[in-house]
This record gives C-alpha cells, sequence and structure tokens, in this order.
C-alpha cells in the first residue's frame, strides 16, 4: 500500500463569522415604517393645501385659535436660515446619516427611542423632500394662543418637535435606570 501524501492536501481556510449584535432587523424597520407613514402623511398634507388654497391664504378652522395658513418658508425652524436651500438639504442629509448609522450600530435600544427616531426622520424626510422638489418647505398649520400668532408649521416638524422630545425623555429614563443599578 501507498501512503497519502499529506503535504499536498487543499488547506481551507473558514473566515471568520461575524455576528450584527446591534438591533434587530424587525425592530430597524419599526423604526423605518414610522419613518415612511410620517413622510407619506406629510406629503400629503402638503399637497392637499398646496392644492385648496392659494399661497399666503388662510382658511379659518376655530376663530381666533387655529387657521390652515398657506405659505412658503425657505429657512428652517421660526424662520431660521431663510434662504439657504443648499446648507438646509446638506445638513438634513448629514442628520439623517448619523441617525441612520446609530440605528444601525446601537445594540439596546428601547421602543421608546425606536418610536423617537422614526418621527424624527419621517419629519426631516419630508421636510427634505419639499425642499428638493418646491426649493422651499410648505408650512400650514398656524395657532394663535393668547393673541400669539405661533410660528406657521408642519406635520414634519410636528414629528420632529415630538420625537426630539420622546428622545430626550428616553435618555433620562435610561440615564436614571442606569444610575439606579450603579448602586
Amino acid at each position: 500500500m501507498k501512503k497519502k501524501n499529506n503535504k499536498n492536501k487543499l488547506k481551507i481556510k473558514i473566515p471568520d463569522i461575524n455576528i450584527d449584535t446591534s438591533i434587530h432587523p424587525k425592530r430597524r424597520q419599526s423604526i423605518y415604517s414610522i419613518t415612511s407613514i410620517v413622510v407619506v402623511i406629510d406629503i400629503i398634507t402638503k399637497l392637499l393645501v398646496s392644492s385648496k388654497l392659494k399661497e399666503d391664504s388662510a382658511l379659518t378652522i376655530i376663530p381666533n385659535f387655529f387657521s390652515l395658513y398657506y405659505l412658503k418658508n425657505t429657512g428652517a425652524a421660526f424662520s431660521l436660515f431663510q434662504n439657504s436651500l443648499i446648507f438646509l438639504i446638506i445638513l438634513s442629509v448629514v442628520i439623517l446619516l448619523v441617525l441612520d448609522n446609530y440605528i444601525k450600530k446601537e445594540k439596546n435600544m428601547t421602543k421608546l427611542t425606536e418610536v423617537s427616531l422614526g418621527l424624527i426622520m419621517g419629519g426631516i424626510y419630508g421636510n427634505l423632500v419639499d425642499r428638493i422638489i418646491n426649493h422651499s418647505v410648505t408650512d400650514f398649520l398656524s395657532f394663535k394662543i393668547f393673541n400669539y400668532n405661533f410660528p406657521v408649521f408642519n406635520i414634519a416638524d410636528i414629528c420632529i418637535t415630538i420625537g426630539s422630545i420622546i428622545l430626550l425623555v428616553s435618555l433620562f429614563i435610561d440615564y436614571r435606570k442606569e444610575k439606579r443599578n450603579e448602586r
């Protein structure tokens, strides 16, 4: 019998398997689902307002409290950065990329944080689409509170604001839990 030559055996190296320990894909999907719903609602409401009202006109819903007031905002919240279209588009894209990267890497994300990120990203995308297509953002929700005319805003703005508040509350709750666990 002949001995087999072990020197000529084919050696196969099995690569290391990287297991993704970040947020579960279904949980990530819930964030992007919320984002998508917000974008759709925001775009539909902006289209409705722009098709039913003339620019700079108002439709009173509740006298001395709430009106639909259609205007084009070339800036950001509270009319900051007026006529800074390119800057606002770049800023929006950068923030979206940072949030998306955070979502993909974060391992322990609460439901509250998921909801908040979905709302924030949906609002940013909604206004970003408006800026890219119309070179401005359609605002239409106008409130008068105690004779103060609050700045006109839209659904995207509401979602960014509520999402940011929820995110702060979530971070505060997480911080308190960590402090309690340290004791």
